[in-house]
């Protein structure tokens, strides 16, 4: 099945009818330690809401202002974890949350296109990616890698980004003989109807179930910032996409601000030594000088 989250990845609020909704429990990290949450369980007649796969975290928002907590999918389902209660058959108004969908659509295309410019100029074959809260990676079959070719990818990436170059989705249904010309990695074993191929006009054309922008030009730029050995002596290369590149760098210049305070009164420091020095000076000269007049004017005290 293909849901209303994947045939448009841009609507915000879609209505929909509550198909079932069931007491449930949600297992999530709160402060660090795994919290099981008492909730209910909803699947709707279709969603805008993304359950997590491919790599992508699920949305999260409201269903008539209620909570969505997570969603999962459950064969040809979406199933809503949400905080109430929804009654059966009734139309209730989906809410997503648009910058936590929007980021996710910008690191998941960016991900496609460096896995594949990575690939088709340098060999580097991706064996799977994850999306996490700051920085994402994606995970290459080599062992190493040279810096200039990261340099020369990110130059890449950056101007199919430029290019304005399109993205669109086609579904295919299972077993359609166009599916054996795209990537894959194969489908979940329990995956039903019809399948959805992602491509970047003239770079790709891969088989996911993740919500993506509709052109380059909405990713802004990627920044590729590092490679780390992996698992089995696989590297993983960190990276940014639109938002979270203007998140780095407002954070960088932040720092370099207060960098920049700290040193501006660091190169007053020698002269304020220099002067509290002198004045201590000052004070222990008079203080010995002063000592017999203070001594001698205690001793003829009459008291």
């Amino acid at each position: 099945m293909v849901f209303k989250c994947q045939e448009d990845s841009f609507l915000k609020e879609f209505t929909s009818k509550v198909v079932t909704c069931t007491e449930g429990q949600l297992k999530t990290v709160i402060g660090g330690k795994i919290t099981t949450l008492s909730c209910y369980e909803v699947v709707l007649e279709d969603t805008i809401f993304f359950p997590e796969g491919g790599g992508q975290p699920c949305d999260h928002g409201l269903m008539d202002n209620v909570a969505v907590l997570h969603v999962t999918r459950r064969g040809t389902e979406a199933v809503h974890f949400v905080e109430s209660a929804l009654p059966v058959g009734k139309l209730v108004k989906q809410k997503i949350d648009w910058e936590r969908r929007l980021d996710h659509m910008q690191q998941h295309s960016g991900q496609h296109l460096i896995t594949a410019l990575a690939d088709i100029y340098f060999s580097y074959p991706t064996t799977s990616w994850w999306l996490g809260e700051g920085e994402s990676y994606v995970e290459f079959d080599i062992r190493s890698v040279k810096p200039l070719n990261l340099d020369k990818l990110e130059d890449l990436v950056n101007e199919k980004i430029r290019a304005a170059t399109p993205v669109f989705v086609t579904v295919y249904e299972e077993g359609d003989t166009e599916l054996r010309k795209v990537r894959t990695r194969g489908l979940p074993d329990d995956h039903k109807g019809a399948v959805r191929i992602v491509t970047i006009e003239g770079v790709e054309s891969n088989m996911c179930c993740g919500t993506h922008v509709t052109n380059l030009s909405q990713l802004q730029t990627i920044k590729l910032l590092r490679m780390e050995k992996g698992k089995k002596n696989k590297m993983n290369l960190y990276f940014l996409v639109g938002g979270r590149v203007l998140q780095q760098l407002s954070a960088c210049l932040h720092r370099e601000h207060q960098l920049t305070a700290l040193l501006k009164y660091a190169r007053l420091l020698p002269l304020f030594i220099n002067s509290f020095f002198s004045k201590l000076m000052l004070v222990i000269w008079l203080t010995y000088k002063l000592q017999p007049v203070v001594l001698n004017s205690a001793s003829c005290s009459p008291f």
